[in-house]
């Protein structure tokens, strides 16, 4: 098995560093047609203004957005979950092109600056079940973003209380902004073949993020060979009833 790490800037590195320590292979992804050779994305944290433009650069959001729309496993973690979401606020002037396929709103720099990165311990009962160990791990965020808002088809997997930090705006339903109020905000969700973390588990020592993740690209892979077998019983049965039909026809002569 190999999975496909998105390449252009940011933590690449680390994922394929963590792939390997659970003896995965990690390929780096950074031109369209790579996508083609792998069934699996790793979309890693980074600057994520940067890592639009350099994609831009290399014609990748077509590739990509098709690789997310074909039900091909990808997880964005940090500036990859902004890359999932269908809606990004707190953005740089000009704004940025998304993925998509997330059905949240995300927030760019929900938790602040560099200098108000922080780790915290997350409860995550769901990836023990999954991936076993405790029901919590460490979430480390480096200039995170947060999820705002998740549409009914998004698992929560992760959840994260709002202390004191930065204030924060978003648009009011009056198009105007007001002061987001909500005590606590989502950070690690699942919806699909979509699994995104506003943290960075490459950068800890807990390797059950990517067994979690690899479980989704194993599952999808066993479903994806049982729909091809299902379509080739259909195939044969099709090709057997048309066959009958070719064959000739042993009617009574009647002199």
């Amino acid at each position: 098995m190999a999975v496909g790490v998105l390449a252009l800037q940011g933590s690449y590195n680390e994922h394929i560093a963590a792939l390997r320590r659970i003896g995965v292979k990690g390929v780096e992804i950074r031109k369209a047609e790579q996508l083609e050779g792998v069934d699996s994305l790793i979309i890693p944290g980074g600057e994520s203004t940067t890592m639009a433009k350099l994609a831009h650069l290399h014609n990748l959001f077509p590739a990509l957005r098709e690789f997310v729309g074909s039900g091909k496993p990808v997880w964005g973690t940090c500036a990859g979950l902004i890359f999932l979401a269908n809606k990004a606020i707190g953005q740089k002037a000009g704004g940025q092109d998304l993925i998509g396929g997330l059905d949240c709103t995300v927030h760019r720099n929900f938790f602040g600056s560099q200098l108000q990165s922080f780790e915290t311990d997350l409860s995550v009962p769901k990836l023990a079940e999954k991936a076993g160990g405790t029901d919590t791990c460490r979430g480390v965020f480096i200039r995170a973003p947060a999820i705002l808002e998740a549409g009914p088809a998004v698992d929560v997997i992760a959840d994260l209380a709002v202390d004191d930090g930065p204030r924060v705006f978003v648009p009011g339903v009056d198009g105007r902004e007001e002061e987001f109020t909500k005590d606590r905000v989502i950070v690690a969700v699942k919806q699909g073949n979509l699994l995104a973390t506003a943290f960075h588990p490459e950068l800890t020592s807990d390797s059950r993020w990517h067994r979690y993740f690899l479980q989704m690209v194993e599952e999808a892979a066993t479903q994806k060979a049982a729909e091809s077998q299902a379509l080739a019983k259909y195939d044969a049965l099709v090709d057997g009833e048309s066959s009958q039909w070719k064959r000739p026809l042993h009617l009574p002569i009647f002199e």
